[in-house]
């Protein structure tokens, strides 16, 4: 105990520190341009959109109160990506994005890396409509999901076990300057039916074309005041196995104050996250669940009590269930958990560079039907300190 106060008033202290320092440079760093790398050590002015080159990065130092049997502090790189896009013309765009702390092996259906989030190109076939093709993010709903990883401490169970980038084809056309419809047909997987979802029943079989459809509407009211990112999705995994998903995510934006609420829902008929299957998996059984169901809620605030100084809240609610008796797995509700996450960000200058302070705590409450596979309730918690930057190479 003695040692973990030590650990948080390190933390709190040199979290204090930096900000002192970068606030008494503020004025100075604030009077420079936001500039790349590339301009200021060259001196030479930037005149092209067809490379933009960016390092997305989220480094912190975590201590961990409870619910950590090994470590009680570390330091860890969170996210570390290079980002490559441009405009090669005014109806060609293209976007590359790496995961450089990920695997490059290729999987076995797109042959690409885990790594590799983005490697696509655009066509901007008119003012309205343009297409988008390769490997890509899923046009899934919600607020959260759309975000840079970098910006999101702590993602809900539901966002954490998705397959968001998939190979496919993304058709956007902007009804109005302010309403996008998007239709998106990608692969359901990135490897292999067995790499995905291990042993099933011996009479489920892998899909003969394993495809998602998603369709999405991206909304602004009000010049932004509101704005909506809704999505409908059915990905087919095998012989009459699908994945409904339903994804709705509204955001309020006023001077100082900023708020987004998302509601999921997908329902399985294979058990694509593997939550509930992990549970039995660690009891000794070996088939994946089939008719899981998952929902969860987040919602996330924002206030700027300074120009350079942001408090936020976030707040999330999940559950976990089966809708159908199926092998070892009982009809019935298995896991409701909460995530609370509060803390201070410090935005030294006009750049998206910033530096945190947060709170992270999860709790687990575990039903009878999980308790048969040996689960037990959980309270994980997580403080961190630590830097977010999308720093701009060129």
């Amino acid at each position: 105990m003695k040692k973990l106060l030590l650990l948080l008033t390190v933390l709190f202290w040199l979290t204090t520190g930096f900000a002192q320092h970068l606030s008494f440079q503020s004025s100075k760093v604030d009077s420079l341009d936001a500039k790349t790398l590339f301009e200021r050590i060259t001196k030479i002015e930037k005149k092209t959109e067809k490379l933009n080159v960016f390092l997305n990065t989220q480094g912190s130092f975590n201590v961990y109160p409870k619910g950590n049997s090994t470590e009680q502090a570390t330091f860890k790189m969170n996210q570390l990506r290079l980002e490559i896009k441009g405009n090669i013309n005014p109806w060609i765009f293209y976007r590359y994005r790496q995961r450089l702390n990920r695997s490059n092996n290729p999987e076995s259906l797109d042959n690409l890396p885990h790594s590799i989030d983005y490697a696509a190109i655009g066509f901007q076939i008119t003012e309205k409509f343009s297409i988008f093709a390769g490997k890509e993010s899923v046009v899934f709903g919600g607020m959260e999901f759309d975000l840079n990883p970098i910006e999101v401490y702590e993602y809900c169970d539901l966002l954490a076990n998705m397959h968001s980038f998939q190979m496919g084809v993304d058709f956007s056309y902007w009804l109005t300057e302010n309403h996008e419809l998007q239709f998106q047909v990608v692969n359901s997987r990135n490897g292999s039916f067995e790499d995905m979802f291990g042993k099933t029943d011996s009479t489920v079989k892998a899909a003969k074309t394993p495809l998602g459809y998603t369709l999405n509407w991206n909304g602004s009211f009000w010049e932004n005041t509101i704005r909506t990112r809704w999505s409908v999705s059915v990905f087919h995994d095998a012989t009459h196995k699908n994945m409904y998903y339903y994804a709705l995510g509204t955001e309020l934006n006023l001077h100082r104050f900023h708020m987004y609420f998302d509601f999921m829902l997908s329902k399985e008929e294979l058990d694509r996250k593997g939550i509930i299957s992990r549970l039995a998996y660690a009891a000794g059984f070996t088939n994946r669940a089939e008719d899981v169901r998952y929902m969860a809620l987040v919602a996330h605030f924002n206030y700027r009590i300074l120009p350079k100084l942001n408090l936020f809240f976030k707040g999330m609610y999940e559950t976990a269930s089966v809708t159908h008796t199926n092998e070892e797995y009982s009809k019935g509700k298995y896991s409701t958990s909460w995530g609370y996450i509060g803390g201070i960000e410090y935005y030294p200058m006009r750049e998206n560079l910033h530096f945190f302070l947060t709170y992270v705590g999860r709790s687990y409450d575990y039903t009878q039907c999980a308790r048969n596979f040996g689960a037990s309730n959980t309270n994980p918690q997580r403080i961190s300190a630590g830097i977010i930057y999308q720093i701009p190479i060129f």
